[in-house]
């Protein structure tokens, strides 16, 4: 069986690489795919056909999928959550020097002598001056959201000399395992911001985090804090931050989201979305979600979907039933009787479930004929069926 996946945008050629040439086809223009491979293009008015298996983000967000829409078709969307972690982590850290040292505006106004000699030591020594700066040993780093890459900022801060709190009631325990000793957990947002000099967010955006940052909440927060926004630019109320920069109550905005109001403020030091941008992290995400796809493809494993659980299941057999369906009583049962009603028995099974929907594969110890197939496909409540 080969299998067709649609590139959309550019995927590092590394990742690309990880599906196997005999079995797989990989293009732009291909139609009907099985599977799509993207970054950041937009599909939420995209059509899909009835063959699409699965999506696969190579990032972290999915706000540019129709993640609901294609749970009721049974597809999953896989991510690649923490491959870009160091990435972000790394800019976060220089963004913290960024505002401390004036680094950017040091910059531009070297950039802009034209003097010479001792003309110019002299504008060298008064920009010295002008452009002095703080350092981050000692001061309180916040960060809301202690996933992967919030897991990452606090333990770099920490080992910076910065005293670190953090945020998560959401945190697992394999990131909370891997938190330095020195981070001290919050309660709530709110004791986090009135704590913290400096305020990191590294959460998605849903709709209990949008605008998380308001005009209500910023009055709790330190006089001339920095606010960083690496997260998704809807977590913040962007206007509300502007009046808060520009009354003082915020010292300074660094984030990866420039409007036109965020570039033209002084206080604001907006980048280009550079959080993942670098050749190691694209390179991350490409490897994962491609291993992730394949996997899939291929045996109906599942790994970091946002939409389906996790499952997998060794092997045992030639003939494997992937499903996809909802999580109502006597799904399983019902399968199994249809498998039964034909003879087929089954040699190994696992079925997990996630909220509303859940998974099943099943090895049989024989060939599952078309009609069984429809039979199973005839269920209520069934979405998807692949015999793999």
């Amino acid at each position: 069986m080969e299998f067709k996946i649609q590139k959309i945008n550019n995927i590092a050629a590394k990742g690309l690489d990880r599906f196997p040439s005999d079995g797989y086809e990989i293009g732009t223009e291909i139609t009907d795919p099985d599977a799509i491979i993207l970054r950041s293009q937009k599909l939420h008015d995209m059509s899909f056909g009835d063959n699409l298996k699965a999506i696969g983000r190579a990032g972290a967000g999915v706000n540019n999928i129709p993640v609901d829409r294609l749970t009721e078709r049974g597809v999953p969307v896989f991510n690649a959550p923490g491959a870009n972690a160091n990435a972000v982590k790394e800019l976060v850290i220089g963004s913290l020097l960024l505002s401390q040292r004036n680094l950017h505006s040091a910059v531009a106004y070297t950039s802009a002598l034209d003097s010479h000699g001792d003309a110019l030591e002299r504008e060298v020594e008064d920009g010295k001056k002008r452009f002095v700066g703080a350092e981050l040993s000692e001061r309180t780093l916040g960060v809301i959201g202690l996933g992967a890459i919030g897991v990452e900022v606090a333990n770099a801060a920490a080992a910076l000399g910065m005293k670190v709190i953090g945020h998560d009631p959401g945190i697992t325990v394999t990131n909370a395992w891997k938190l330095n000793a020195s981070v001290r957990m919050a309660r709530s947002v709110d004791e986090v911001l009135a704590e913290s000099e400096f305020l990191t967010l590294h959460v998605p955006l849903v709709e209990a985090t949008k605008h998380m940052i308001s005009a209500s909440r910023l009055p709790a927060m330190k006089q001339g804090a920095v606010l960083l926004n690496f997260a998704r630019a809807g977590v913040v109320d962007e206007a509300a931050v502007i009046a808060a920069l520009d009354n003082g109550k915020l010292g300074s905005y660094i984030c990866d989201f420039p409007t036109r109001e965020n570039i033209d403020h002084e206080k604001v030091i907006a980048l280009p979305h550079l959080g993942a941008s670098t050749a190691e992290a694209e390179e991350n995400c490409a490897y994962m979600v491609a291993d992730q796809l394949c996997d899939y493809l291929e045996n109906g494993n599942i790994t970091n979907s946002v939409n389906f659980p996790a499952i997998s299941l060794g092997r045992k057999s030639e003939y494997r039933l992937a499903l996809v369906h909802r999580n109502i009583p006597d799904m399983v049962g019902q399968i199994s009787h249809q498998l039964g009603i034909s003879s087929n028995n089954i040699l190994h099974m696992i079925n997990e479930s996630r909220g509303d929907y859940a998974c099943t594969l099943i090895d049989s110890e024989t060939a599952i004929s078309d009609s069984t197939l429809g039979a199973i496909r005839d269920i209520d409540g069934l979405l998807k069926v692949r015999l793999i």
